[in-house]
Formats: C-alpha cells, structure tokens, sequence
C-alpha cells in the first residue's frame, strides 16, 4: 500500500474517522429503530435479520450517502432514511453471498455468518425482508417529496439488481469462477458487483441534495472509481490479510478459483492499479465546484485501509 507521504492531499485523517464514528452511530440507531423487534413474531426471523445488520459492519455505503448530502448541503435528517435502506440491502447481499449455493462462507465480520447460526432458510428469508424493508423505508421517508422518494426507489433498485447492478455482478461472478477471463471482464464484474451499489450511495446523496447535472455527473465518476478501488481492495486482502484483520474468511476466492486482481494481474500490478484509481476518484472531485475534502479523504481511507 501506498504510505501517507505518497497519498494525494486532502482532509486529515482525525476528522473522517469522527465522521465515520458518528455517521455509524446515528445509523445504527436509526436501524434499531426501523428494523423489527426479536420479541416480534416471526422471532427467529428478526433475530436473524439483527444478527446480520448488528455484526459490526463498517456502514461504509450509508457514510458514502451522508457524505455526499453534506458536500451538497442536505440536512442530515433528509439522507438518513436512504443511508439505512443501502446498508439493509448491502446486509441482505451478504446474507445471501455466504449462503453454501453462493460463496459458501462460514465467517462474516468476525463471528458466523446468518446460515450458520440460524439455517439456510431463515438466512434465505432475513435477506429477503431486509430487501423489501429497505423499499419500504425509502417509500415511507415523508422527510422527502413523493418525487424524490420515487427517483431514488428507481436509482437503488436499478444498482440492486439486473441488467447494470449488484445482482448481475454476482450472477457473473459465480459464472467466471474457474475459468480464464479478460481484465475487461474482471473489471465489468466489480463495478457491477461492488461499484453499482456504491455509486448508489453517492449519487442518492447528490439528489437529495438536489445538485446540477453537473454535479451529479462528477460525484457519478468518482463513486464508479470509488467502488473500483473498494473491491480492488477487497481482492488484496483477501490475499494479504489474516481473518483477525479483515473478519472474513482470507484465501476463498483463490479456493474458489473466483477471478480478482491479483489472480489476474498479481500482488504489485494490483497494488499499481490500486494507485491510479484512486488518482481518478480523487479527479473525478476537481469537477465539482464546493469543498470535497471529506469525500476525498474517503478515497483515502479506502486505499488505505486493511479490514
């Protein structure tokens, strides 16, 4: 990884980790709030659901969101009912990724994955709620007109799903797996699989917001690069880390024979790779005329970090 002398100019790192602190506070304890009680009936089911959404996750998607609304100057009370929304569909991806007919994984933020400790069929149904709970939360947010509410249902079910989002990067993930493919491929595959949910997060924040065309289109490419350098990342780890670092299974994608950058590339062209799309997210800002300190200093910490 790149040492912070080599990293580009931007906010310290103190005031994006109070950021990151805080912005995970209050979205937890909206989450809390939204999410249906363990007492509820079915009772198993709501264990579940805040088994897997309470297991310590970092809520970089929601942050994102936050982030981009207060660059644009959003009130924070308007953005916190679509942040909560993209972390219960991030939550539900990864229920469903870790299940054995997907990824197969036992380990998810460093205790055991929604199938392991409540069945496959619950884990099943606790990412199908948080799916649909998501809808309804953003369907109900009477913080924001009935317009913007319908333009962001569109915007984050498109990047769930399929032809352009999460649902199809997985789809081609799993039919990549043990075969040879182009770099082109791999890359198509990440922004799908990671990159669309992300650029989600960003750009629901700039129409909350209710930015310029502009705008919008700035803070689109750089969340594309953003989601890129997340993954990118991801696969780095999942080489370089323990599971006391990152929480997670290492190795499985190299036992999976799954297709990532260093498979592909290697450990110090992945590393290179890593450099300039970061350079890109971080150019993608210089379009946008307001200070992107904060979201450039998350370029940062995503280059960065090592969890």
């Amino acid at each position: 990884m790149k040492t912070s002398s080599e990293m580009t100019d931007c906010a310290p790192a103190i005031p994006l980790l109070e950021f990151l602190t805080q912005a995970r506070a209050i979205v937890d304890s909206e989450l809390d709030r939204l999410l249906p009680a363990e007492s509820l009936s079915p009772n198993n089911l709501h264990a579940a659901i805040r088994w897997s959404v309470f297991a310590g996750g970092k809520r970089f998607r929601p942050a994102l969101l936050l982030a981009a609304g207060k660059t644009f100057g959003a009130p924070r009370e308007s953005l916190l009912a679509s942040a909560c929304a993209l972390e219960m569909i991030h939550t539900y991806s990864l229920v469903h990724d870790d299940l054995p007919a997907m990824d197969n994984d036992d380990l998810r933020r460093g205790r055991p994955t929604c199938h392991v400790r409540f069945g496959e069929a619950t884990a099943i149904l606790a990412g199908d709620a948080l799916l649909t709970l998501a809808f309804k939360t953003i369907a109900g947010d009477e913080k924001l007109s009935a317009t913007k509410r319908v333009v962001l249902l569109a915007e984050i079910a498109r990047a769930a799903g399929t032809p352009g989002g999460m649902v199809a990067g997985q789809a081609h993930d799993l039919e990549a797996e043990s075969r040879n493919i182009a770099p082109e491929e791999l890359e198509k595959i990440h922004r799908l699989k990671t990159g669309a949910l992300i650029i989600a997060a960003a750009r629901a924040g700039a129409i909350i917001a209710e930015v310029s065309n502009t705008a919008l289109n700035a803070v689109t490419e750089y969340a594309g690069q953003l989601g890129l350098l997340f993954q990118i990342t991801d696969d780095l780890l999942d080489v370089t880390a323990t599971a006391e670092t990152i929480g997670k299974t290492p190795g499985k994608d190299a036992r999976a024979s799954k297709a990532t950058y260093p498979a592909l590339h290697g450990i110090e062209a992945t590393r290179e790779h890593l450099a300039s799309t970061h350079a890109a997210a971080c150019a993608a800002l210089s379009r946008i005329d307001r200070p992107t300190e904060l979201l450039r200093s998350i370029a940062d910490f995503i280059l960065e970090r090592e969890a």
